[in-house]
């Protein structure tokens, strides 16, 4: 017999009655997240966002629970923050950036709660993320991305799909999402340009694009025929390739092209993209511009990061070598 599945979104009288419980002493993890991704509902955050929220809140309840502690979220204070990062450090080794990734999560869930006042004190109020070192960004050589872009066959369609895809990353330093999230009519070849609509801040942007990307782009639209659906990638079946489906790419080619010593991923390619180009002389403002960063700091960090090769280069054309003085 086939049971009714009710609505998972809360409606307004939902929403009073969990307000309601808050806003007494006990603040139960439970009740806090019905009512935090409620608000992110609302506010039209993508289920890539919402899941990232539910994902890392819920990695630090379990923590509470495995540890015996209250999940009255007015009992958790700085210390048990604390503990919570020596855990994931020590106990399950996680890396920085993984760290932190889960510290936005929960500081966004307490600065809600606090917002609103169902917490009497924020333990994440000015709490600091870890300090990872930048200088640990790493970037494919000249030789390795020659390796990586001839690993495609290029005599199958789907050889001609992720070559497109690589070049395009490359080219354009597009972050994960915001490439599985480019539609064929976002391709606007006699512009030389890639409208980027899925974005982390919610600002469109629009990417230039070269002459040979322009070229591969039009040999693969017309292998891509018409689909059902609009999105640019797609599968052997005709069905848009997901966001989970497009980050396995760069691995699989990486692994057959034996590459090693750096990690095959998308995000390395936007890492050397933003190098190439501060290599090549590309300003602050064009690769925030072309990048999509909210603020100048990660941009910043590309420039300070790889200022340092572009000094060794330096000497390779300084004229003052080529001068017998």
């Amino acid at each position: 017999m086939r049971r009714n599945r009710r609505d998972n979104r809360l409606n307004a009288r939902e929403i009073q009655s969990v307000e309601k419980t808050l806003k007494g002493h006990e603040v139960h993890f439970d009740e806090a997240m019905q009512l935090f991704i409620a608000d992110c509902e609302r506010k039209a955050l993508r289920e890539f966002t919402l899941s990232y929220y539910r994902r890392e809140c819920n990695d630090f309840r379990r923590y509470l629970f495995s540890m015996g502690q209250s999940l009255d979220l007015n009992q958790v204070v700085r210390s048990d923050i604390d503990t919570y990062i020596e855990n994931m450090q020590v106990e399950r080794g996680l890396k920085v950036g993984t760290i932190n990734t889960k510290l936005r999560a929960i500081r966004t869930l307490f600065n809600f709660l606090s917002s609103y006042k169902y917490i009497d004190v924020n333990p994440m109020e000015r709490y600091p993320l870890l300090k990872d070192r930048k200088a640990n960004v790493q970037t494919f050589s000249i030789t390795q991305l020659k390796q990586l872009l001839n690993a495609p066959d290029l005599r199958t369609f789907t050889g001609q799909r992720d070559y497109t895809y690589l070049l395009l990353l490359l080219e354009t330093g597009l972050r994960l999402n915001e490439v599985a999230g480019v539609l064929v009519e976002d391709v606007k070849l006699s512009e030389g340009q890639v409208f980027v609509r899925n974005t982390k801040n919610h600002m469109h942007r629009y990417v230039p694009i070269t002459s040979k990307m322009k070229e591969q782009l039009k040999r693969y639209l017309t292998l891509r025929g018409t689909c059902e659906t609009d999105h640019l990638f797609v599968s052997i079946e005709e069905t848009a390739m997901t966001r989970s489906s497009l980050q396995k790419i760069v691995a699989q080619y990486g692994r057959k092209a034996r590459i090693k010593g750096v990690r095959c991923s998308p995000h390395t390619l936007r890492y050397t993209f933003a190098k190439l180009s501060v290599m090549n002389g590309a300003g602050v403002f064009e690769l925030q511009k072309i990048l999509g960063h909210s603020s100048m700091e990660m941009v910043r960090v590309y420039v300070n990061l790889f200022s340092s090769e572009v000094s060794d280069r330096h000497r390779e054309f300084s004229p003052l070598n080529n001068l017998n003085i």
